[in-house]
């Protein structure tokens, strides 16, 4: 009885969501046992996305599974026009910000990893979660992605406890009412990890900040991979429901 909203089809551009495609995710849904899931795809690559499709195929699998309409989007400073003209593009169900840059360093892409031999590990984590606090202040958008995506590579602040770079953001978020991902992806990444994990999931319950579950799936075979083990994690820190979305309208769903 698991849910799944971060679903890309098209991947970084490299697969075609015709209707043979979304269904082999779909298909993988149902057999994890996900009652509820959404297509969100990166907002550069959203114009590949056939809605018209995603619809047909919505109508065609009501009976198994409930399908959302979602979209990811790399939060930039100073951008926010630009980015509310993409949530405008389509009837979304609901929107995924993220941090994939801090100030033009893709510091989750492999080519561009050595940055963080190149700086201090406080001073990235200071400016991320800096960059994470403006994205949610914006309020653009229905969820958090990946928190704390800035620790992809395994590495940790040194002079404080990454929970205390991210305690400033979580009250932001609180303040207006985001739901945050509980990202199963870090455990296939060198962390090793859930997004968030630790002190960091605890704080999100204790400040009664609703969470949501996402596998980051890019291919059929990641679909629901490690929500199991994201919603054990959840449990554990006290959260006995997840959030839903329909229209940018928050739905309860007890697990």
């Amino acid at each position: 009885m698991l849910v799944d909203y971060h679903v890309h089809a098209l991947a970084h551009g490299e697969y075609e969501a015709d209707h043979a495609w979304l269904s082999s995710f779909v298909d993988q849904a149902c057999r994890m046992g996900i009652i509820e899931m959404g297509f969100s795809e990166h907002d550069e690559y959203m114009a590949g996305f056939d809605f018209n499709i995603f619809q047909k195929l919505k109508i065609e699998r009501q009976q198994e599974i409930d399908l959302r309409l979602g979209i990811e989007i790399d939060y930039f400073p100073g951008m926010e026009k630009e980015m509310a003209e993409k949530l405008s593009q389509a009837d979304f169900d609901y929107s995924i910000g993220s941090v994939h840059f801090i100030d033009g360093w893709a510091f989750d892409h492999p080519d561009y990893k050595q940055g963080f031999d190149d700086r201090n590990i406080d001073e990235i984590y200071f400016r991320y979660a800096q960059i994470l606090a403006q994205m949610v202040s914006s309020r653009l958008f229905d969820i958090v992605g990946h928190i704390d995506l800035v620790k992809i590579w395994g590495h940790r602040p040194q002079r404080q406890k990454a929970v205390d770079f991210f305690s400033p953001v979580l009250q932001e978020i609180k303040r207006t009412g985001m739901v945050v991902e509980i990202n199963s992806a870090g455990l296939r990444k060198p962390v090793g990890e859930l997004y968030p994990a630790g002190d960091l999931l605890t704080m999100l319950y204790d400040l009664s900040i609703p969470i949501t579950l996402g596998s980051d799936a890019h291919h059929p075979q990641q679909m629901g991979e490690g929500l199991e083990e994201a919603w054990a994690a959840a449990r554990r820190a006290g959260y006995r429901t997840v959030t839903g979305f329909k229209k940018h309208r928050p739905i309860i769903i007890p697990v």
